[in-house]
Order: C-alpha cells, then sequence, then structure tokens
C-alpha cells in the first residue's frame, strides 16, 4: 500500500514530485491547513505530514504538526526516507550530544557511561569504525549486557513500529567513538533478523 504523504507549506507543490517518484502517494495541502488536517484525523486517515519551506504561522497548520520540516531543495533525500518499502529499515545512527539530539530519533540511548577512548592517546585521532577503538569500547562488560538488552528490546519492538524506517540513535559526546563502535555493533546484530533491513549510519563524522 503507498505511503501517503500530506504537504504543507509554500514549497508543497514544488516539492510534490520527488514523493510521487518514490511511489508515494501526495496531497498538497491548500492553506490554511489546519481545517484539512483536522477532517483527516476525523476520518481516521494515517499518513505522514511534510510542512515545505517556512513557519506560516498557523495555529494547528502543517508547520506546527509536521512530522518532518524541510525546505524544497531536501525534498528529493527525505522523500528517499520515506520510500515504501516490503521490509522495515532500521537506521543505527551515532550522534553526539554536542551537535543535538537528532530528530528523527525512534530510540535514543545515552552511551556515555562507557569508558571514553578519546582518554587513550592513542586512540584519540580514531573513529568507533577502527578495530583498536571497537575493541575498546566492547571489551567493556557493561557494553556487552548494554548491546545483549538492546537487541532483545528491539526484537520486540520493532515489529510493533506501525512505519517503514526507524531510527535508533546511540549518543557519546562528540559521536565519534563510544556511539560509532555500538551503533556498528547493534547493526552488525540486527543486520541477521529476518524482514529487516538495517544500516549503520556516523552523523558527526567527517
Amino acid at each position: 500500500m503507498p505511503r501517503q504523504v500530506m504537504l504543507g507549506g509554500e514549497g508543497a507543490a514544488g516539492a510534490a514530485g520527488a514523493f510521487q517518484a518514490v511511489g508515494c502517494e501526495v496531497t498538497v495541502l491548500g492553506s490554511p491547513s489546519a481545517v484539512a488536517l483536522r477532517e483527516l484525523d476525523r476520518a481516521g486517515r494515517r499518513y505522514v505530514l511534510v510542512h515545505v519551506g517556512d513557519d506560516d504561522g498557523e495555529s494547528e497548520g502543517s508547520y506546527e504538526r509536521a512530522h518532518h520540516r524541510i525546505q524544497e531543495a531536501e525534498a528529493a533525500a527525505l522523500a528517499e526516507r520515506l520510500r515504501p518499502r516490503d521490509r522495515k529499515l532500521v537506521r543505527c545512527l551515532a550522534f553526539g550530544y554536542k551537535q543535538g539530539m537528532p530528530e528523527e530519533a525512534s530510540v535514543v540511548v545515552d552511551t556515555r557511561f562507557l569508558d571514553n577512548p578519546y582518554w587513550v592517546e592513542e586512540l584519540r585521532p580514531l573513529d568507533g569504525r577502527d578495530a583498536p577503538v571497537s575493541d575498546y569500547v566492547l571489551a567493556q562488560e557493561q557494553a556487552v549486557e548494554l548491546l545483549d538488552r538492546l537487541e532483545s528490546d528491539l526484537s520486540w519492538l520493532l515489529p510493533r513500529y506501525q512505519r517503514d524506517e526507524i531510527t535508533v540513535a546511540l549518543g557519546c559526546t562528540g559521536g565519534r567513538h563510544r556511539s560509532v563502535a555500538m551503533a556498528a555493533e547493534l547493526a552488525r546484530r540486527l543486520g541477521v533478523h529476518d524482514g529487516l533491513d538495517v544500516r549503520f549510519e556516523a552523523r558527526d563524522l567527517d
């Protein structure tokens, strides 16, 4: 069944083609949009609401209620993320709290309680994708226990999400060492589960 995407904002019409191109069913909302959104809610419609452009100041309108707020130039990238899928996509996303929380996160896990490779001189210039850093992080008993618990909890949780893409975000201070090693290992573990497509991402690495 095609994903239902409602587009609001001044750039909605211009962005519509990007979402249609990936197989989404698109409705461009007029302005004001609050009345149309209330009608959709009363009808029990399920949809993804995207506001394209700046804040229009409308109370309970598409900007205020949006699941995603983008500029028109960002439409193609978001459309690719919203592409209807036969299998759920799970993004194991490493991030640094210094750069802010990822807005798209469905589940957030703080890994800052683990020993930090940053304070080991020879590991500092490396990152969690490098074997010495990964080995340092995953050698910690608490890291393995966290991964075991996460894998178990997500095995129960993921099938219950009513959407095609779920982001599991693991954070550390800078998004370079602990969170990267942990997200990569979680992606490896989840990658063997049936019915999932799994992707590892490190948001704050160059």
